[in-house]
């Protein structure tokens, strides 16, 4: 037995609501955030956040497009330093130190002088991927 056709439309029409909801809900997911990095020291700071979505913002300013290439090495990076952050891990600068890097993941930071990088591949990888970031998407060359 059909319900009445009030019934149908009213059954409809809740479907219809119910679908729309769903699908709006989703139009307001954004991608996590791998990591957000700061580095400080001669010349002017630079601050990254890097979007597991395939965005960085640079100094502040509006998301720009990550290339393939960068956001699997940012991708890479920030499972690297993972174990890091968790540790808290903080390096004291020394002699010939010329900038600091300070970098804030999903479960820590970690903080460090450039010439810590001569020790530790991952904190070497940092500073290469800030670099090539400031230069490429940000355009701060």
């Amino acid at each position: 037995m059909k319900p009445p056709c009030a019934a149908r439309w009213l059954l409809a029409a809740a479907g219809a609501v119910g679908a729309v909801t769903i699908v709006a809900c989703g139009l307001n997911v954004q991608a996590a955030d791998l990591f957000l990095l700061t580095r400080t020291g001669q010349g002017r700071t630079l601050t990254l956040l890097v979007s597991d979505g395939g965005t960085i913002r640079c100094d502040g300013a509006a998301p720009k497009a990550l290339s393939d290439p960068l956001l699997i090495r940012a991708r890479v990076l920030a499972a690297d330093l993972d174990g890091d952050a968790r540790a808290t891990l903080r390096i004291l600068p020394g002699a010939g130190s010329v900038s600091s890097y300070a970098i804030k993941l999903q479960n820590g930071s970690i903080k460090f002088p450039d010439t810590a990088a001569q020790h530790r591949h991952e904190l070497a990888e940092a500073e290469l991927f800030a670099v090539q970031a400031a230069h490429g998407p940000c355009g701060l060359g």
